[in-house]
């Protein structure tokens, strides 16, 4: 659990972090350490061959003590040109390597001191160097590797227990800050989130900005300013859905009045007086019209439309049905019809939705037309790589620019007389059910286009046709 939170994982990487760096300065760090053991040796193979200096007679038993004291078995001083055998003791074998630290480069003693890490073997090994504070050219010593080696070894284990304290402090100090820093406002900012969610219309809920750290800050007051527009949005919700209710129970008894009325009316269409036959139709289309407007509201406030079922299926069969319904409505209407969808067109979609959209299309255009002295309604469609596009076009006289503002909003009234403003509504929002838009293209003197735009992407894997296309 603590490895998968923000300041365990941060703890972990620090000290990976830091380790990696002192492994890095390792190798460097061991070849200074060995260049400076080998210094030292020589400095101290100078210091006994100036005994020898200062008496050119020194006994056996000195010159061993000498020897062992300096870590070597023989030191060469060259004085003058002259190279002398200062001190000598047996060797336990052959010179296996010559090291001169005149010469080495950092790389070279870098490399050397890698090599000798890993070569256990016990080696005896030349080293030259120049004399400290001008005792002579060059001091030459004969030494073992093995003291070298443990010596090594023992540095490297003190740098990696020194490092490992190094970076457990540096990444405890660091998770301790990031947990004060950043953790805990992070942590109160979630609570908030969480509070707030439970109680959306609690004003209380809305998060204070406080958060000193500017990062912090300014995702507080984004988070605060989003807070107050959601709260403000639910509230007009609230407000919209208890008007839709009383509206929705004002529509249910007007419409049971209306239809008492209708009764009435339709008794007084039997008088034969001529005033009350000349009324009697305008009274009747406008009880049937407020009926209508009741109907359609009742039907646009129940629950949201479903999602749509999708089917392939032939767009010239709805168009036809479509179409066959208008003309019998239309009556006695000097309105043609007419069909450009290709025989073989098949669309994915929902054919019922889809039935709906036309049909409030069509009926719109139709009641555009009626008054005029014929018309024309048309109903196309094609199909693209990328989608099937269905055209509705009259011949009518446009929408207004007024109508045009608040085309597809709900009780908007399109710009007809006698129109609830919901066909337009409803049909774009089933469009937007399938992934598509709905479009008025043009409009104007010579007519008006509505345009469908049904995407092919809606087609899935998960079903046979769609497979099918998918393999083609």
């Amino acid at each position: 659990m603590f490895l998968n939170s923000l300041s365990g994982r941060f703890l972990i990487l620090t000290a990976a972090f830091v380790m990696l760096a002192e492994v890095l300065i390792f190798v460097p760090s061991i070849a200074s350490f060995r260049e400076d053991y080998l210094q030292s040796r020589l400095e101290r193979a100078q210091i006994a061959s100036l005994v020898l200096l200062a008496d050119d007679m020194i006994d056996a038993e000195l010159e061993r003590e000498l020897l062992l004291n300096a870590e070597v078995f023989n030191v060469v001083l060259r004085r003058d040109e002259a190279r002398e055998l200062m001190l000598s003791s047996p060797v336990p074998g052959p010179v296996a390597a010559s090291f001169d630290l005149r010469e080495e480069s950092f790389a070279m003693l870098m490399r050397d001191a890698v090599v000798r890490l890993f070569d256990s073997e016990n080696e005896v090994i030349r080293v030259i160097g120049d004399p400290v504070r001008e005792g002579g050219l060059v001091i030459e010593v004969t030494m073992e590797s093995a003291p070298l080696r443990d010596a090594m070894l023992e540095y490297g284990r003190r740098i990696l227990a020194l490092s490992a304290i190094i970076s457990i402090a540096t990444a405890v100090l660091l998770f301790l800050s990031v947990r004060t820093l950043m953790v805990r406002p992070i942590k109160k900012v979630v609570q908030n989130m969480m509070g707030y969610a439970k109680a959306p219309e609690d004003a209380r809920q809305i998060i204070a900005p406080a958060s000193r750290v500017r990062e912090l800050r300014e995702a507080e007051e984004a988070l605060h300013d989003l807070q107050e527009q959601l709260s403000s949005a639910l509230k007009q919700k609230e407000r919209l859905a208890q008007l839709g209710g009383a509206v929705a129970r004002i529509s249910h008894d007007l419409r049971n009045i209306l239809t008492t009325a209708q009764l009435f009316a339709d008794r007084v269409e039997m008088s034969e007086d001529p005033g009350v036959q000349r009324a009697v139709p305008k009274l009747m289309g406008s009880i049937s019209r407020a009926v209508n407007l009741c109907e359609s509201t009742l039907a646009f406030g129940k629950a949201e439309e479903p999602a749509p079922r999708l089917t392939r299926f032939n767009l010239s069969e709805v168009v036809g049905d479509v179409v066959d319904s208008e003309r019998l409505a239309a009556g006695e209407d000097d309105i043609s019809y007419s069909e450009d969808v290709p025989a073989n067109l098949s669309v994915r979609a929902d054919p019922e939705q889809l039935y709906r959209i036309l049909r409030n299309l069509v009926r719109n255009a139709r009641q555009a037309l009626q008054g005029a002295s014929g018309g024309e309604i048309m109903v196309s469609g094609y199909e693209t790589a990328d989608e099937w596009t269905i055209r509705v076009e009259d011949t009518g006289p446009g929408l207004p620019p007024k109508a045009q503002e608040l085309l597809f909003q709900p009780f908007a009234a399109g710009g007809r007389k006698g129109g609830t403003g919901l066909g337009l509504a409803i049909s774009a929002e089933l469009v937007r059910g399938h992934g598509g838009r709905l479009e008025l293209e043009r409009t104007g003197p010579d007519g008006t286009v509505f345009a469908i735009h049904l995407p092919r992407g809606l087609e899935t894997l998960a079903d046979p046709v769609a497979r099918e296309e998918a393999a083609q």
